[in-house]
Order: structure tokens, then C-alpha cells, then sequence
């Protein structure tokens, strides 16, 4: 499905669905569960029984809430992502992202301070977690709440769902 596609079923705009991919900007929600519901209409045709260990990413990209802010943005920048989340040893605790940071700034934390402050100070809640045999179709509200969904095996971290990785789908 292109974009225009999408656009004109869901009636939400080309530019701004453009936008709401690049994590430019956060859609309302109103316009991101009329995405989604209809990325879900397409899903359910092309996808009906797949599950979330299908594809999920392997290579979970984290950081630790001993971490500070001026590691989290080098790796979201680096590998192009807008969130990660935060690990206390193996447990998930938070998440921290793009938006988050620019929050902090708008709220007057200057760079430097910004920099040297701890992930942990500044974590946004947790990412919800599935089981590797979730369907897909389960985790889709998940992610228009959360922008992530990590995958689990008895407990272990084993991968990570993003709301990109479903429009890959598509």
C-alpha cells in the first residue's frame, strides 16, 4: 500500500502520514487510529496468523538507566531511531526518546546540563511486552499507545517491534 493509498482509505493526509513516519511529528489520535485501523484491515488480508517473533527485530539497541542523555541521543541519532528503551541490568524499566529530550530543553534544561543528566532521571514509562507467540494483530493498539513492543521468551528479552517494522509489512 503507498502512501496516497493509505492517505486517501484512512483520511488522514499524505504530508502528514509522511510526517508521523519520520517521527517528525505525533499524530493526533484520532488520525494515528485511523491509520492503524486500516493498516490492521490490511494486515489481517495479507498477514492473518502471523506472529510477532516473524518480525521482530533480533537486535535489541538499549541503554542502561546509569546511562546519560548525551549517550541515549548518540545512539537514537546513529541508528536512526526516535526511542529505545531503558534496561536496569535485564529488566525493562522505562524508555527514552526524541521527544522526551526535546521536552527537557523546552522546559529550560540547557545542552549541557541536558548531556550529562541521567537516562534514569529522565525515563518515559516502559514499553509493553508480548510473548513471541502474540499475533501481530494483538500488538497493533499496543502501538498506537506506545512506540514500541518488546518481545519476550519466558521472561528474556528477545526482540523489539516498532510501529515502522509493521509498515515494512505493507
Amino acid at each position: 500500500m503507498t502512501q496516497s493509498e493509505l492517505a486517501a482509505r484512512s483520511g488522514v493526509s499524505q504530508s502528514t502520514i509522511t510526517k508521523i513516519e519520520r517521527g517528525t511529528i505525533h499524530g493526533s489520535y484520532e488520525a494515528v487510529s485511523s491509520i492503524f485501523k486500516i493498516l490492521q484491515e490490511e494486515m489481517d488480508k495479507r498477514r492473518a496468523g502471523r506472529k510477532v517473533k516473524e518480525v521482530a527485530t533480533i537486535d535489541v539497541i538499549s541503554v542502561q538507566v546509569s546511562d546519560n542523555l548525551r549517550r541515549a541521543s548518540e545512539i537514537m541519532r546513529e541508528r536512526g531511531f526516535s526511542q529505545l528503551p531503558v534496561f536496569n541490568g535485564k529488566i525493562h524499566v522505562g524508555s527514552v526518546s526524541e521527544r522526551g529530550v526535546l521536552r527537557l530543553l523546552r522546559e529550560g534544561t540547557s545542552m549541557a546540563d541536558l548531556g550529562e543528566r541521567s537516562v534514569e532521571s529522565s525515563m518515559e514509562d516502559a514499553f509493553p511486552i508480548v510473548s513471541e507467540e502474540t499475533l501481530l494483530e494483538t500488538i497493533t493498539p499496543l502501538l498506537s499507545h506506545s512506540g514500541a513492543v518488546l518481545v519476550a521468551d519466558r521472561g528474556d528479552i528477545t526482540g523489539i517491534v516498532t510501529s515502522s517494522d509493521i509498515l515494512k509489512l505493507i
